[in-house]
């Protein structure tokens, strides 16, 4: 293998104080032998980006944790452009450090990137606090499968409890790739769902009663829809008029309330759970990964 040029480059490296510090060194390019192609030199010290050291990107890669963007690339006189791809290879080498994590309990949900629609998934380690993958085209059972193929099979196999909302591609993914696992609805999207099909049976009483008898139900929406603890004195006695002038609203408001307090207790079992599972992890548990 032979030379085929050299020049002198300036490498960015770590400040000292306030005076900024460039390596001056040469780098070779060279003939190979084996695909007869000219190559430059690989030197180890260097980033990915060959006009920094590996300890410059890594030092621009702590300051984004703390800092946005453009203040570091103020701070340090790079272009925006330059300190977010430095920070993106820093992430990058933390995950790798990482390796792919095996959680047993998930939460599932997605995450608006622009306007119109354009989803991507992200799915969190619930007992380590932390999310662990984003990814997919859209929220459809397709790219909800892309995170059990990363994640591979032995380890889907451990998936406990799966948490996420009412969404049925979510839900059907995971029977497919982690069946052995629990999955709990999120209490927020249950009790919307309740509270839909409790005002929709107080728009259909109030079509079928006629003059006096409507004035039960005119104006007591937002009556029906609250937690009984939250209403004034004024509107727990407007509340218990309703359901005793009217046995369907009563059915319904009964259910509504056990369907509350179902909701309730199965976030605290989730939440249980992740304290078992945390607590039997043991020393296990590392930092960040972008630590």
């Amino acid at each position: 293998m032979g030379w085929y040029d050299r020049k002198v480059r300036c490498v960015r490296d770590l400040s000292c104080g306030d005076t900024r510090i460039f390596l001056e060194l040469e780098v070779r390019r060279v003939d190979c032998r084996r695909c007869g192609k000219v190559k430059r030199e690989q030197l180890a010290f260097l980033a990915d980006n060959a006009l920094y050291t590996k300890r410059f990107a890594y030092f621009v890669g702590r300051r984004c944790r703390g800092a946005t963007i453009k203040d570091v690339a103020q701070e340090l006189a790079l272009d925006w452009h330059t300190v977010k791809t430095l920070d993106l290879q820093y992430m990058e080498a933390q995950l790798k450090r990482a390796g792919t994590p095996g959680p047993q309990v998930i939460g599932v949900d997605e995450l608006a990137i622009r306007k119109g629609h354009t989803y991507r998934i992200v799915v969190s380690d619930l007992v380590r606090g932390r999310p662990i993958w984003f990814g997919g085209e859209d929220r459809s059972e397709a790219s909800m499968s892309q995170f059990y193929d990363w994640l591979g099979k032995r380890k889907s196999s451990r998936i406990r409890l799966a948490v996420m909302d009412m969404w049925k591609p979510f839900r059907l993914a995971t029977n497919v790739h982690a069946p052995q696992a629990a999955i709990l609805f999120d209490k927020f999207h249950v009790m919307r769902h309740l509270g839909e099909a409790l005002d929709h049976v107080r728009k259909s009483e109030y079509a079928r009663l006629q003059g006096r008898g409507r004035r039960y139900i005119k104006g007591q929406k937002y009556t029906l829809l609250s937690r009984k603890e939250n209403l004034t004195l004024e509107g727990k006695k407007a509340l218990q008029t309703l359901l005793a002038a009217n046995k369907r609203m009563f059915s319904r408001r009964a259910s509504a309330s056990c369907g509350a307090m179902n909701a309730r207790d199965g976030h605290d079992a989730s939440s249980r759970t992740g304290a078992r599972a945390s607590s039997g992890s043991g020393s296990s548990l590392t930092r960040n990964s972008r630590q």
